[in-house]
């Protein structure tokens, strides 16, 4: 799966244990599903799962890992990524914009990117066959980039995975769960979690003033394919400037986050948080009191791959210094049918 900041991978198994562990847990909503990780491994323990994000880069993802099922689609899908394989490059929108305006690739595979891209547009695949080939291309474009790991910026030498042939390989399908077929959806967080009904909702919202859509906008701009304005060093999507979240910002992220466990329609809520948000300990734990908070587990876990490789300006060039190479994980979960009691749950003194 591609670089993310925020990415649960080393925590995966335990949330998968805790969510499956959880009395009744059978269907799973992730609200913040992001690359669908999590989603990914609750499939494969059996749950199904309702995977949403409002980027349309990770609405594709959530339909590939967590929407798809891999015996109805792996003989189409090898098909077709080795037909994708073999088109000679061709130049475009990619390559002028991230390769030749920025350096997030180099020629060679920006023009594989633009040919393929053009490719998967004109085929006019079935929408889970087209996100599993739309996911293949944005895994193989990952491991050709030169960036710390967020498209914020670009680095100054040319990263050496850059010169690597780009390569589609099938993503990691999975068969339908026994609980049933999940689903994906590209909706606003809060609007959605009034419409589905689950036994758990699994929560990983942001908790800080970075945009996911700022630093993955080439992968919204792969995947939505529209070509758009684009702005600084970094070629950003305009629309990056007027596509806001009430998530990102610290005055309106507790109401946000109220408001959204207040629609919630599950009986177990599991958040994830990160020291490094809005919050301290004590407020998260007051606001998530009165819904049923009945245990809270912390993690000692390394900081995205940007923070271990370091800061660098939209140029490419290292600045400043990275404050800390640690943060804090929270895991907390909520069972609804407490919240009339609202007993108190002392937030823990040291990570476990």
């Amino acid at each position: 799966m591609i670089k993310y900041i925020g990415s649960k991978r080393v925590l995966v198994p335990n949330l998968v244990e805790l969510i499956a562990s959880l009395p009744g847990a059978r269907t799973v909503v992730d609200l913040f599903s992001g690359t669908s990780r999590v989603g990914h491994a609750l499939k494969a323990r059996g749950l199904q799962v309702h995977a949403n994000d409002h980027n349309a880069y990770a609405e594709v993802l959530a339909r590939c890992y967590v929407q798809a099922d891999g015996p109805e689609l792996e003989a189409d899908a090898r098909r077709l990524l080795a037909h994708y394989q073999r088109l000679p490059g061709r130049a475009g929108y990619v390559t002028e914009t991230f390769c030749e305006r920025s350096r997030f690739f180099q020629p060679h595979n920006g023009e594989r990117i633009d040919a393929i891209r053009d490719a998967i547009a004109g085929d006019g695949l079935p929408p889970e066959l087209e996100a599993v080939v739309l996911t293949s291309l944005m895994e193989a474009a990952d491991r050709v980039d030169s960036t710390t790991g967020v498209q914020m910026a670009y680095l100054k030498q040319w990263a050496p995975r850059s010169y690597n042939q780009l390569e589609l390989r099938l993503p990691q399908l999975l068969p339908r769960a026994a609980a049933g077929k999940g689903s994906a959806h590209g909706r606003d967080a809060v609007e959605l979690a009034g419409e589905i009904e689950a036994d758990v909702a699994y929560l990983d919202p942001p908790y800080n003033a970075h945009k996911y859509l700022g630093n993955y906008h080439v992968w919204e701009t792969l995947v939505r394919w529209d070509r758009p304005e684009h702005y600084g060093a970094a070629c950003k999507r305009v629309d990056c400037r007027a596509r806001t979240s009430a998530f990102n910002s610290r005055p309106n992220a507790a109401a946000a986050l109220q408001r959204l466990l207040s629609q919630l329609r599950t009986r177990w809520i599991v958040l994830s948080f990160n020291d490094e948000g809005f919050f301290t300990p004590d407020e998260i734990t007051a606001l998530l009191q009165p819904f049923g908070l009945c245990d809270v587990q912390t993690h000692d876990t390394k900081r995205y791959v940007g923070a271990q490789i370091g800061i660098y300006n939209p140029r490419g060039e290292k600045v400043g210094r990275v404050g800390r190479l640690r943060n804090v994980e929270f895991v907390f979960v909520l069972d609804r049918e407490r919240a009339a009691c609202n007993r108190a749950v002392p937030f823990p003194s040291a990570p476990s």
